[in-house]
Order: structure tokens, then sequence, then C-alpha cells
């Protein structure tokens, strides 16, 4: 399987997804779309993710490459590929569905709680997980949901953490490719950015990192091979 992956920041790392995808073989072709590298094309993959940024879902005066990516999202979701939207890419895949972005209406970050709708207990993919999990949160932004969608997770923070339109075209607003390492080498990136919206959080780390962080990271996986288990090969 082919599988094409949309980076729209410098520091972008695939983490669970990245683990989930080399376990069932898949080819990974890596697009820097925030570099002006050309969106992939879409009859040359099974399927299509796009991770976040710190962009907003609607920059397209910095960012004009944006409306082309959710179009793109919505034409693989549209031929049933699998699409899978991650933070910034759950906000664009509900862009391109017709739904509104939200911008700074939802900060929230560190290992949260996570809980599944009646819809997610039935979902593919959210179906794997128990009734509430922990991931990683880094965001300020939310979105309605689209026309059509099903609503599979929540938390008191942003109620859409999670959706699913068509068959497999997934947003998850939550990062739960960001296992141990990857927050760590956030850690080392983005201190200051860090302290700003989490005062005090840097210092806990050493804390909850070997208990919420264990957990976060086996729902991750979890999550990520539930997903690339709805590519289908062409």
């Amino acid at each position: 399987m082919r599988v094409a992956i949309v980076e729209n920041t410098k520091v972008t790392e695939a983490g669970q997804v990245g683990i989930a995808l080399a376990e069932a073989g898949a080819e990974i072709i890596t697009i820097r779309a925030y570099a002006g590298e050309p969106l992939p094309e879409f009859g040359a993959h099974d399927a299509l993710v796009v991770f976040g940024g710190e962009q907003n879902a609607r920059d397209d005066e910095k960012h004009p490459y944006l409306p082309a990516l959710a179009s793109l999202m919505r034409r693989f979701g549209d031929s049933d590929k699998a699409v899978l939207g991650i933070c910034l890419g759950s906000q664009l895949l509900a862009r391109a569905y017709g739904g509104d972005n939200l911008i700074g209406a939802a900060p929230e970050f560190g290992w949260r709680s996570i809980g599944r709708t009646e819809a997610g207990k039935e979902d593919p993919v959210l179906s794997t997980m128990p009734d509430r999990f922990l991931s990683f949160q880094w965001h300020d932004d939310t979105f309605t949901l689209p026309q059509g969608s099903l609503h599979l997770a929540e938390n008191e923070a942003a109620r859409h953490q999670a959706f699913r339109i068509g068959r497999a075209a997934y947003g998850f607003q939550f990062h739960f490719e960001a296992n141990r390492e990857v927050v760590r080498n956030w850690m080392t990136h983005f201190p200051e950015v860090i302290e700003r919206k989490e005062p005090g959080w840097l210092n806990r780390h050493p804390e909850i990192e070997p208990t919420d962080g264990q957990l976060s990271d086996e729902a991750g996986l979890e999550l990520a091979r539930a997903w690339v288990r709805q590519i289908r090969p062409s």
C-alpha cells in the first residue's frame, strides 16, 4: 500500500502512526507542504495522512495551499480511500466537508481524558478503545461537525474530538500519534511555547509521563493500527 503523509510544519513526527504503517509494510511518501512541495497525486496513493501545524485551518493568506489540501482530503474521502487528519488535519477535514472552523475556541494541552460516544463504540477504529482513554492534546481551535458525519469522541474542553465521514475519512483533534518520544522532542523544540500555554507543565512532566504517557502510547498505537486496517491497497 502507498500512503501519502502531508506535513504542515517543520517539526513533524509520525510517531504511533508511523509505527503502525511500518508494521503493515506501507510505502510512505512524505510531502512537506509547508515548504512548498506539491501535494500528492490522488491516483498514486491508497491513503492520505495530514498532520498538525501551528497555523489554523483558514490561514489561506499565509499558507495558500490549504484550500487545495482540504479539497484533496475530500476527494480521497469521497472515493472511499482512507483519510487521517490529526489536529490541524482534522480541522481541514471538517472544512473540506462544510464544517465551520472555530479559531481559538478550545485551548487544550497535555495528556487528557477522552470519551467515546455511542457512535464511537460501533466505529471500526474507535471500537478498539475503552469508553475513556488518554491521549495528548495541543490545540486552540475546534470545529463544527460536517453534515452527515459521525461524532466518535469528546471531552469537556472540546466536544468534537473525533469524527468519521463516509467509509474511512477520520478527523482526530487529539494527537494520538504523539508517543512519549514525540512529546519529549516537542519539549526540546518549544519549551517557551509550552510554558506559556500550560505554566508548570514542564516541571510536572517527569511525574506524569510514566503513567499518563504510557497509557496514551498504548491507546495511540491501537488507534493507529485500527486506522491502518481501513486502508484498501489498490
